[in-house]
C-alpha cells in the first residue's frame, strides 16, 4: 500500500494509475528501449535507465527524475541507477532499475557479506518459528530488506513482451514461515537460502556469500515466474512491444553525424513528445 512514509510505494501506484490512462506513451517507450537488444544484448538495460528517467520528467508532472550514471557506481552507498523527487512532498528517493528475462531475477546486491552470513549463524538447514524468523528480518544484515527500491522491467523477448513489476517486500516478511538451505541443484556452486509462505511456495532467496563466489552474484534474488503472486505489476500486465527499426537507423545516423544535426533532430523530436503529450491530454 502506498503511504506518506513511502515515497517510492507512492511513485509505483501513481505509475500504475498513470499507465493505465495512457498505455499508449509506456507502450512506445518499451518499444523504443527493447529495440535496442537489436544493436546489443546489453545495449537495453543502460538505455531503460535513461528512457524511464526521460518518461517520469516528460509526463509524470508532480515527480522529477535524474538519471545517476555508471560512473559514480563505486561512490554510491546503496543501489541505484536514478533519483526522483516527488515534486509535492519533496520526498527523493533512488530506484534501481533492472531489465531481466522472465525468470531469475536480482533484488539487491549484498555488497558486505551480511545476509548469507547471518543465515549461517542460525546453524540449521531449515529455519522455523515466527520469533526466529523475525528476528532475522529484524537484524541490520536484513536492513535491505526493506528498502527494495527496485523497478524490473520483465521481458519475453520470444513474445515480444515487457512487464514492469514491483516486488512487495513487505508482503513477502509477513508470509515469509520457513527458510530451508539447499546445497545442490541446477548445477549449483554454492548453497542458497531460500524462503517459503505457509504453502510451501516460494517467495525469494539469499545466494552464497563466501569469498570463492561471484560477487556480483550474492545478495536476494527471487523468480518472477515462480514468485508471480508476490509482485505488482505497474503495467498490469503484459505489454506487447515491437522494434523500432527507424531508430536504429537513426542512431546509426546519428553516430556519425555533428552535434548540429543532433541539435536539430532533438527539435523535432521534441515536437513528436509534445504531439504526444496533446493527443494524451497532458
Amino acid at each position: 500500500m502506498a503511504t506518506e512514509e513511502n515515497p517510492y510505494m507512492d511513485f509505483t501506484s501513481r505509475l500504475k494509475l498513470f499507465i493505465s490512462k495512457h498505455p499508449e506513451l509506456i507502450t512506445t517507450t518499451l518499444s523504443n528501449i527493447f529495440t535496442m537488444r537489436l544493436i546489443g544484448n546489453k545495449t537495453h538495460g543502460d538505455l531503460a535507465e535513461i528512457a524511464i528517467a526521460e518518461f517520469i520528467n516528460q509526463y509524470m508532472y508532480d515527480f522529477r527524475s535524474l538519471h545517476v550514471g555508471k560512473d559514480l557506481y563505486r561512490a554510491k552507498s546503496r543501489e541505484e541507477d536514478i533519483t526522483i523527487t516527488n515534486e509535492i512532498t519533496k520526498a527523493q528517493f533512488p530506484v534501481s532499475l533492472k531489465a531481466y528475462g522472465d525468470g531469475p531475477l536480482q533484488l539487491s546486491t549484498d555488497k558486505n557479506t551480511l545476509m548469507y552470513p547471518r543465515l549461517l549463524k542460525e546453524g540449521d538447514d531449515v529455519i522455523q518459528g515466527k520469533k526466529r524468523i523475525e528476528a532475522i528480518f529484524d537484524d541490520p544484515a536484513f536492513s535491505v530488506f526493506s528498502q527494495i527500491n527496485v523497478l524490473p522491467l520483465i521481458y519475453d523477448e520470444k513474445r515480444q513482451r515487457c512487464n514492469i513489476l514491483v516486488f512487495d517486500y513487505e508482503a513477502a516478511r509477513s508470509q515469509t514461515t520457513k527458510i530451508t538451505r539447499a546445497d545442490k541443484g541446477s548445477g549449483r556452486k554454492h548453497p542458497v537460502f531460500r524462503f517459503y509462505d505457509v504453502n510451501d511456495e516460494y517467495i525469494c532467496e539469499v545466494r552464497y556469500g563466501d569469498a570463492t563466489a561471484n560477487a556480483l552474484q550474492r545478495g536476494l534474488w527471487t523468480h518472477t515466474r515462480n514468485a508471480l503472486k508476490h509482485f505488482d505489476s505497474v503495467t498490469g500486465g503484459w505489454v506487447d512491444y515491437s522494434h523500432n527499426l527507424v531508430l536504429v537507423k537513426l542512431f546509426s545516423h546519428a553516430l556519425v553525424s555533428s552535434s548540429a544535426g543532433h541539435e536539430s533532430a532533438l527539435i523535432e523530436v521534441k515536437k513528436d513528445i509534445d504531439r504526444l503529450k496533446k493527443s494524451n491530454s497532458l
